[in-house]
């Protein structure tokens, strides 16, 4: 089993930037990846970014340039930068046992960005 608490999520205002983390427990020598979601009002759940446990990253189109991924340990952090208006979502830290192919979850953080 794997918790994953998030932290960071807030308001800002269009180009301001947040720092979002996501500290992992339990059984952390299991995971393979982690990485970030987000879900707008409406819409489906999305990829922000992940990190592999080598290190390795993958962002979403929409997001190069100004997010930033990087891992610590237990914990893996997202950094945001010129934030707009629709990044604004519930943000949630997803960790991946592809052994036993479970994705965890945190419970979320609100993201709102402010034009």
């Amino acid at each position: 089993q794997v918790q994953l608490v998030e932290s960071g999520g807030g308001l800002v205002q269009a180009g301001g930037s947040l720092r979002l983390s996501c500290v992992a427990s339990g059984s952390i020598f299991s995971i393979n990846a982690m990485g970030w979601f987000r879900q707008a009002s409406g819409k489906q759940r999305e990829l922000v970014a992940t990190i592999t446990s080598a290190g390795g990253t993958n962002y979403a189109d929409s997001v190069k340039g100004r997010f930033t991924i990087s891992r610590d340990k237990n914990t893996v952090y997202l950094q945001m930068n010129n934030l707009k208006p629709e990044d604004t979502a519930v943000y949630y830290c997803n960790a991946a046992v592809i052994r036993v192919r479970i994705n965890y979850w945190g419970q979320g953080t609100q993201v709102t960005v402010s034009s």
